[in-house]
């Protein structure tokens, strides 16, 4: 029996947000203030996906057809009905149709499943090696702060992948390939190796700037 595809509302946007992270959307459109209070009234997720063509305004857009469900965790509406809302990135999708009918798009989606991982060296390998070089990252972004920090790993490979791939600065379309890829490990693989370049791009600060609500979920300052 086939699958039953999901009805998920359709966010288009200029970037590339990842499962287990948070991004900030000021809403101004009208199409997408309806978009955003269906959601809160029915307690629904929406989804957003890599513009392809088109553009963030445009009422005729093509998008990737895979991206990340995001669930609304807190809203702040303007006098004039415009909205800041933050939403966490909760699983992947895959797109499977697309229904132009209402003032927003509606995806009929299914969802992106991950290869299991089998135990072997060469997975422990590369884990080790991402952890290792991640906690270099990021003490290298914080060398020339007042205070250390002790980074907290997700236990979970999948959201260590993504985790990772979250922090690093790559072009969108490096990041929706990684979001697209089902193989973890492959991902890991494919990760090390722009982990390693900015290790040595941090000790410059004029090319890398982050915050410290972009670590706050990871980090621990002592």
């Amino acid at each position: 029996m086939a699958q039953e595809l999901e009805e998920l509302p359709l966010f288009p946007l200029n970037t590339v947000l990842f499962p287990y992270a948070s991004v900030q959307l000021h809403v101004f459109e009208d199409r997408y203030r309806e978009m955003v209070r269906n959601c809160l009234e029915f307690d629904r997720p929406f989804g957003i996906v890599l513009i392809r063509a088109g553009s963030e305004v445009s009422k005729h857009v093509d998008p990737y057809m895979v991206g990340t469900a995001v669930r609304i965790s807190q809203v702040h509406t303007y006098d004039d009905g415009r909205m800041d809302i933050l939403v966490q990135g909760e699983r992947r999708f895959r797109i499977r149709e697309i229904d132009e009918s209402q003032a927003y798009l509606i995806g009929k989606v299914e969802p992106v499943i991950e290869h299991a991982i089998e135990e072997s060296d060469r997975a422990e390998e590369l884990l080790t090696r991402a952890r290792e070089d991640f906690e270099i990252l990021i003490q290298r972004l914080f060398a020339r702060q007042e205070f250390s920090v002790q980074v907290v790993f997700p236990t979970d490979p999948v959201a260590l992948s993504f985790t990772i791939a979250n922090l690093l600065q790559m072009e969108n379309l490096d990041k929706q390939r990684l979001l697209e890829a089902t193989d973890t490990l492959e991902r890991v693989e494919d990760l090390l190796p722009i982990l390693e370049t900015q290790i040595l791009e941090a000790k410059q600060p004029n090319y890398y700037r982050i915050g410290g609500n972009d670590l706050r979920e990871w980090i621990t300052p002592n």
